[in-house]
C-alpha cells in the first residue's frame, strides 16, 4: 500500500506516567545535531550527519525506524507479498492447481513481524556499530529511548523508558516524528474489531467479513492483500463515484475491476453513517447519494481515511512554532522550519505534509543534514518523485497525469500500450494491465509522465523517472534497446508509438495501444501516426 507511505513513529507523544516534577541533569551532552524520530527522515538524517563527521542523537520513544517499519510499508508490503503468492500459488489457469493448500493468519502474522525486526535490527546494528564509545572515529550516533519535548531553541527534555529525565542540548534539531491514522468522525478504534492501519496484526485470524472505510491507496491496498487471501469478504466505502480518484479514470477503472474480480464489493457514492457493536458482529449502516440506505453486518471494520502530522506534546510553543492550518509544520526549501527565532530547526517527513512517502522523507532528511552545515549542491526535486501503489497488480506512476496537464490547461500528447502485446507478460500470463506516457505538445517531445498498470510496475517505472531527470526527449530515449523478454518493451514500444515506429500498429489492435492529442483549445483529437 503505496503504499502509503512515509511515516515515523510517535516519538514525540509525552506518556502518561511522565511525571513533569521529576529532576533533569543540569550537565547534559551536547550535540551537534539532534534528531527527533528514528523513521525514514529520521535515520536517513542520523546517517548522513554521521558522513559528515558530526555528533549525533536520535531519539526515538516508540518503535525503531518508526511506524514505517512497524505499521507502514515494511509489514503492509510484506503481507501484500505474502497475499500476493498465495493468490498465485491458488490459481487455476496456469496448467497446475495445488492441493491442500492453506493459510492462518497468526502464521502470516509472525512472518509479518519477523520482517519488520530484521529491518529495526539492521538500524539498530548500525547506530550501535558507530554509537560512543564502540566507535572510536569522526563523528558519532547516539540512541536515546525516548519522548523528546522542546525546553528551548537549544535544548529538549526526553522522558526515557528507564524512568529518568535526561536534557540534550545541540546546534541544530530535526523533527522526524511522521504522522499517525487520522481518526474518522465518532468511530472508536479499539485495534480489535474496528481497527485503522496500527491494528492490522492485532487480528487472531482472517475476518470472515471486513469493512474497509476509505477508497485511497491504503484502503485500496488492504482490499487488495484480503481479497488475495480468499478468506475474507472486504467491503470498500467509497465517497467519490470512483475509487483513487486523484489519477486518472483508465488508472481507477483497472483497480477497481482488479478488485471486483476477488469479490470485493465496492460501494461508491457512499457515507458510513454508523457502526454499532454487537457481541459476535458489528451492524454498519451506509447511506448513498439519492437517498437509499443499507446496512451491512461485518466481523471488523478498518478505518482508513488518512493520516495526520504526529506533533502532540513536542512543545513547540516553547519554541515559537505553530501548527499550520493543515496540521502539519511549514519549512522553507532547505526544510528549515519557518518562525523561529534561531534558524535551527529543521522538519522533515509527514509532519511537512508535502508527500506522505517513505523515499520523500528520506530525502529531505539526508538534504536538511546538508543544508544546515551549507554542503547542498542541488535544491530538492519533488515532481518526478515515483509512487508504487500495491494492489494485484500493482499501479505504479510518475510525473504528470493527463487531469493534471489539464489543470494547468498544458498541451500533450498521450499514448497507451497494453500488456497484451508485450511478450514477457504473455509468457507470466499477466496480460492485464497497460502502459501510459505523456509528452509535451510544443516541439520538444518532453516526458511528462507515465503511469504503468500490471506485474513489475514498482521496476519498470524508475526507467522513465530517470529519462525524466534528465529531461530527456523522444530522439534521445528511442537511442536505448531494451532487452528481451522484458516487461520494459511495453515502455519501448510506447515511446515508439508516440513517433509512429512502433513494431505493432493501432490499425491492426486498437484496443491494445492509442494515441491521442491534447490541448486547450480543442481537448481530445485522435493522433494518425503513419509509419516513418
Amino acid at each position: 500500500m503505496a503504499t502509503p507511505r512515509s511515516a515515523s513513529s510517535a516519538a514525540s507523544a509525552t506518556p502518561e506516567t511522565a511525571d513533569a516534577s521529576r529532576v533533569i541533569p543540569t550537565d547534559p551532552t551536547h550535540y551537534d545535531v539532534c534528531i527527533i524520530g528514528s523513521g525514514p527522515g529520521g535515520f536517513a538524517a542520523a546517517m548522513r550527519g554521521f558522513d559528515l563527521g558530526k555528533k549525533v542523537c536520535l531519539i526515538e520513544g516508540g518503535h525503531i525506524g518508526g511506524a514505517g517499519i512497524m505499521h507502514g510499508a515494511m509489514t503492509s508490503k510484506t503481507m501484500w507479498e505474502l497475499a500476493k503468492d498465495y493468490a498465485n500459488a491458488s490459481s487455476v489457469d496456469r496448467g497446475y492447481r495445488a492441493a491442500g493448500l492453506m493459510v492462518d493468519y497468526q502464521a502470516v502474522r509472525d512472518t509479518i513481524i519477523q520482517a519488520a525486526k530484521e529491518k529495526q535490527y539492521q538500524l539498530l546494528s548500525q547506530i550501535e556499530t558507530f554509537s560512543p564509545p564502540r566507535w572510536q572515529g569522526i563523528g558519532s550516533t547516539t540512541l536515546k529511548r525516548g519522548f523528546a519535548r522542546f525546553h528551548d531553541a537549544d535544548s529538549v527534555d526526553v522522558s526515557l523508558h528507564n524512568g529518568r529525565e535526561e536534557r540534550v542540548t545541540a546546534d541544530h534539531f530535526i523533527i522526524a516524528t511522521g504522522s499517525k491514522p487520522r481518526n474518522f468522525g465518532g468511530i472508536v478504534v479499539d485495534n480489535e474489531r474496528i481497527i485503522n492501519s496500527d491494528g492490522v496484526l492485532s487480528f487472531r485470524e482472517f475476518p470472515k467479513r471486513l469493512l474497509i472505510l476509505g477508497a485511497g491507496i491504503i484502503g485500496c491496498e488492504y482490499a487488495s492483500m484480503f481479497s488475495n487471501f480468499a478468506q475474507t469478504k472486504v467491503h470498500l466505502l467509497d465517497r467519490q463515484p470512483r475509487i483513487i480518484p486523484f489519477e486518472d479514470e483508465d488508472i481507477s477503472t483497472f483497480v477497481s475491476h482488479n478488485l471486483e474480480q476477488k469479490g470485493v464489493v465496492i460501494h461508491h457514492n457512499a457515507f458510513l453513517r454508523s457502526i454499532t457493536r454487537h457481541p459476535d458482529f458489528l451492524e454498519v449502516v451506509v447511506d448513498y447519494e439519492g437517498g437509499r440506505s443499507q446496512v451491512l453486518e461485518v466481523d471488523a471494520a478498518l478505518v482508513s481515511v488518512g493520516r495526520i502530522p504526529n506533533l502532540d506534546m513536542l512543545g513547540l510553543e516553547n519554541i515559537g512554532v505553530s501548527i499550520n492550518a493543515r496540521g502539519g509544520l511549514d519549512t522553507d526549501s532547505d526544510c528549515r522550519v519557518l518562525a523561529t527565532e534561531k534558524g535551527n530547526i529543521y522538519a522533515v517527513g509527514d509532519v511537512t505534509q508535502r508527500s506522505a512517502l517513505y523515499n520523500v522523507a528520506e530525502m529531505e532528511g539526508r538534504y536538511a543534514i546538508k543544508a544546515m552545515f551549507g554542503r547542498n549542491k542541488y535544491l530538492l526535486r519533488y515532481h518526478n518523485m515515483s509512487t508504487i501503489m500495491f494492489f494485484n497488480p500493482e499501479v505504479a506512476v510518475v510525473g504528470l497525469n493527463e487531469q493534471q496537464c489539464q489543470a494547468q490547461k498544458i498541451p500533450y500528447r498521450v499514448a497507451s500500450y497494453s500488456n497484451a502485446l508485450v511478450n514477457r507478460a504473455i509468457a507470466m500470463r499477466r496480460t492485464d494491465g497497460f502502459v501510459k506516457i505523456l509528452v509535451s505538445e510544443d516541439g520538444h517531445n518532453r516526458i511528462l509522465g507515465m503511469r504503468a498498470a500490471g506485474p513489475q510496475a514498482s521496476s519498470t517505472i524508475m526507467v522513465v523517472a530517470n529519462l525524466m531527470d534528465q529531461d530527456k526527449g523522444l530522439e534521445d530515449i528511442m537511442k536505448s534497446i531494451h532487452p528481451h523478454p522484458s516487461i520494459t518493451e511495453g515502455i519501448q514500444e510506447c515511446l515508439r508509438l508516440m513517433m509512429g515506429k512502433s513494431v505493432y500498429k493501432p490499425l491492426a489492435f486498437p484496443e491494445a495501444m492509442r494515441i491521442r492529442a491534447w490541448s486547450p483549445e480543442n481537448g481530445y483529437s485522435d493522433v494518425d501516426m503513419m509509419p516513418a
